[in-house]
């Protein structure tokens, strides 16, 4: 059996890296992430429901999909992300799993945009657990060289739960509503059935992923498994990395650190409400950059705590460019991505079904609502878990000519994809609106396993969880968290959602510029890894390699 096959707390052997069981935990860790994604995603095809219903503005429902989730998402990701690193990653994608799927159904109780709000919130939070753990497993279990692809197979559940997720509110919504025309019991319509539908069979699952193994960190690196930290050092940094993100705690957090920190700190929470009190005056948006606002003071609240309370992770991260403009470069594909993937079906709805309905004429069979729901939920699954794991599997070979040839498969997410979009929110053929689809989902999609496994190279072991946290941050917190809001405000400022989806393509030439730095720079980065991390005072087995 091979050096580390042993647990060092057990004494029990661990599965080999690569082998059946690893490939078990993988189908399983997809299994999650398509829950992760049908409870995040099923509000798309509820969304015109629940605007009529609580009398909202298409950027309040860009809130509630975007900001109200990828806020406290990208926010407790980063101690949770902090706590994989030195967790039992199981327990806490259990625990994670359960909350997120417990406040999914609680989203079924909600009869106000704030309850909704907060329903929201409170998945975000659960989720942020999802990521690190996985992400982190993941790399632990399969060697370098196939890294990219079995993280891309995970990825993929990102596609299939997004579009399931469209099925599964159409048929919900059209069978309750049917069933109980006035309401049914506890006075539940058809969208709230919808959260609860998705949202308990979570419960069970998060069940099965408790039992599974713990991997052995670095074993797939060839690296020897860091020291085990103590439970209550485990606790007590938990709860610093909470309060260097969660405001007002951060003061408290930095005045511990020292005068300096403390002063650092205020001043950069002048310039973020500087900001906020900006961008609210010209656009009247205040939860939106209320929210954004805390999320962006909390993440520059936790890199300067980070920076003083563990180097060299905080080198490694933030204090490497690559990482940085890999996760600026690929967080403003996700901010196309997960706008277009949210408003696709309002828009279908409102520009092609809806006219057609009132007008009297007869409604082609693809234009109702369910036929909206499985061509662009089926479609968005197939193409989105094609195009994951090809570019997976492309940037795991590109990367084999050349250190930064999986960017260059990355870059295909925004070439490819933007002349589609131009036609596909422009054309009056509700047939032609559904064949731009799919290139845009395959193409789009091909960066994501390519974009983790980049962040995943650039760090030690025992910092891929921080890793994970903070490239979610840029693919959350600025994607998530002002994609599909943008869109919704162009659209309220304009009257045109179709206007509102186009003006994300304003967003091209900062994302190819930022991944033209990150392949110059990913060769030297790769490459000094470890003797960047002991610069930085990491301290690495003679057996690293």
């Amino acid at each position: 059996m091979a050096e580390h096959d042993n647990d060092a707390e057990t004494g029990k052997p661990v599965p080999p890296v690569g082998g059946p069981y690893a490939w078990y935990v993988l189908a399983l860790l997809v299994l999650v992430y398509v829950m992760n994604f049908i409870d995040r995603q099923i509000l798309s095809i509820l969304a015109e429901d629940i605007k009529r219903d609580l009398d909202l503005t298409d950027a309040q429902l860009g809130f509630l999909y975007g900001t109200a989730f990828a806020v406290f998402y990208a926010l407790f990701g980063v101690p949770i992300g902090r706590l994989a690193d030195n967790w039992v990653r199981t327990r806490l994608l259990a625990l994670g799993l359960t909350l997120w799927s417990g406040m999914t159904a609680m989203s079924g109780l909600a009869g106000s945009f704030s309850q909704l709000s907060l329903a929201r919130i409170g998945v975000g939070v659960g989720e942020a657990a999802a990521g690190p753990s996985a992400y982190s497993m993941i790399s632990d279990w399969f060697p370098k060289a196939r890294r990219a692809t079995a993280i891309s197979i995970y990825a993929a559940g990102l596609y299939l739960g997004g579009g399931v997720s469209l099925l599964i509110g159409a048929v919900v919504v059209k069978g309750w509503n049917t069933a109980y025309p006035g309401g049914g019991p506890l006075g539940l319509v058809g969208w709230q059935a919808a959260f609860m539908a998705v949202g308990i069979p979570g419960l069970l699952l998060a069940l099965w992923v408790a039992t599974l193994i713990e991997p052995i960190r670095g074993r797939a690196d060839g690296l020897p498994p860091p020291v085990p930290m103590p439970g209550k050092t485990i606790i007590r940094n938990f709860l610093a990395d909470l309060a260097s993100v969660i405001p007002p705690l951060t003061l408290i957090n930095m005045a511990l650190l020292g005068r300096r920190a403390l002063m650092e700190n205020v001043a950069v929470l002048a310039l973020v409400a500087g900001l906020v009190a900006t961008l609210v005056h010209f656009t009247g948006e205040i939860p939106q950059f209320l929210a954004v606002g805390t999320g962006l003071y909390a993440v520059l609240s936790w890199a300067q705590s980070i920076k003083r309370r563990d180097k060299p992770t905080y080198e490694m991260i933030w204090g490497t460019p690559a990482f940085v403009l890999t996760i600026l470069g690929f967080g403003s594909i996700s901010f196309v991505g997960y706008s277009v993937g949210f408003w696709a079906a309002p828009y279908a709805l409102r520009t092609f079904a809806e006219p057609m309905l009132a007008s009297g004429e007869p409604i082609p069979w693809y234009a109702t609502k369910e036929s909206v729901a499985f061509i662009l939920g089926g479609g968005g699954a197939l193409g989105g878990f094609v195009g994951t794991i090809l570019g997976g599997v492309l940037g795991d070979w590109a990367k084999k000519r050349h250190p930064s040839g999986r960017i260059m498969v990355g870059a295909l997410a925004t070439l490819v994809p933007a002349p589609f979009i131009w036609m596909q929110y422009t054309t009056s053929d509700l047939a032609i609106f559904f064949l731009c689809f799919a290139p845009t989902t395959v193409f789009g999609s091909m960066y994501v396993g390519v974009a983790a496994a980049t962040t995943q190279d650039l760090v030690m072991p025992r910092m891929r969880g921080a890793a994970t946290a903070t490239f979610f941050i840029g693919t959350t917190l600025f994607g998530l968290g002002l994609g599909p809001w943008f869109t919704g405000f162009v659209s309220k400022v304009s009257g045109s959602l179709g206007t509102g989806v186009l003006a994300l393509l304003l967003m091209a030439p900062f994302t190819i510029i930022c991944l033209y730095f990150v392949y110059r720079l990913l060769p030297k980065a790769e490459a000094t890894r470890l003797d960047r991390a002991r610069a930085a005072g990491e301290i690495i087995g003679a057996s690293a390699t």
